[in-house]
């Protein structure tokens, strides 16, 4: 007695469970594929982009390295521990009983990230850091264990006790003052000159200048006939125009307030990080290699679910 081959079985020929399984892995496997993709990404950014100095920093896309400290005025306090930091993420998870009603999980039941304004230093200058939409690598992470929802204070010596007999768990990472700080994103000047004047008004006062001054104009007759032609008179303007911008970023810090932010073009990511360039694009580097992997094992799964259950 013959029966059609595995060749011939298709989707209407699975149990409902199995194509629920199949999906979920199909689900899985593009997300890590997605994931470790960009995590790669981010590895590149902090390798390739060169690292500036505040002083001359342009306005765009840039990165920067220096440390971490508050705005002046009221400090930044994190939430659960009470510490002064520049940055913070929590979260707070309650011990309950699982759906089997013999074993506990623990169910999350308030989180929060810090969305208040820093600064990033070096040894030439400072900027402002708004840190929404920021991938955060932090300085530091701690968890630990208590009877109560707020825990209300630092964490104390961890004890094995604590671990097994606390209801609550507390979760936090702190980027404090004084810590190293590693910044990819967009760099512009805020509340000065350069905001209120378009580029290419300064770019016509620059020509207006230059045209009244004869040893310039002749720098740009590359034919020497006394006269300016039109496309010696656009290689003056593209001159002029990088002169203008050149002026604005050696001025910015004097023009108005620095702010670093989020690239306001989709895809290119902001970076903020405690830990060292290297260990960072190595750490991306890890990650996108284990979500691949992720990818590639949830996909073969899914190619031996669907094996098992035809031959069943």
């Amino acid at each position: 007695m013959s029966g059609p081959g595995l060749g011939a079985a298709s989707a209407a020929d699975l149990p409902g469970g199995a194509l629920v399984f199949m999906a979920l892995l199909a689900a899985v496997s593009l997300w890590a594929f997605y994931a470790s993709f960009r995590a790669l990404k981010r590895a590149r950014v902090v390798e390739d982009v060169p690292t500036s100095r505040l002083r001359s920093a342009a306005q765009g896309y840039v990165e920067l390295s220096g440390t971490a400290e508050p705005l002046p005025g009221t400090p930044v306090l994190a939430p659960l521990s009470r510490r002064p930091c520049a940055w913070y993420r929590y979260r707070v998870d309650v011990r309950q009983r699982d759906t089997s009603g013999h074993g506990s999980e623990w169910r999350m039941v308030e989180n929060g990230v810090s969305d208040a304004l820093f600064r990033l230093v070096d040894e030439t200058g400072e900027c402002v850091v708004d840190p929404e939409g920021a991938d955060v690598t932090p300085a530091l992470r701690q968890t630990w264990y208590g009877i109560s929802r707020v825990p209300g204070g630092p964490p104390p010596r961890e004890s094995a006790l604590s671990r097994f007999s606390g209801r609550y768990r507390y979760q936090e990472e702190l980027i404090r003052p004084g810590d190293p700080l590693h910044a990819v994103g967009t760099l512009r000047t805020v509340g000065g000159p350069a905001d209120q004047v378009p580029a290419h008004e300064d770019v016509r006062a620059l020509l207006a200048e230059w045209k009244r001054d004869a040893a310039r104009m002749r720098a740009f007759d590359a034919d020497g006939d006394g006269e300016v032609a039109p496309h010696e008179w656009e290689a003056a303007r593209k001159a002029a125009r990088e002169e203008v911008l050149r002026r604005r970023a050696q001025h910015a810090a004097q023009l108005g307030t620095p702010v670093l932010s989020a690239p306001p073009v989709p895809g290119r990511p902001f970076l903020l990080s405690a830990v060292h360039q290297d260990t960072l694009a190595r750490r991306y580097r890890w990650r996108a290699a284990a979500l691949l992997l992720v990818s590639l094992g949830a996909a073969a799964l899914a190619v031996w679910v669907s094996q098992q259950t035809w031959v069943g």
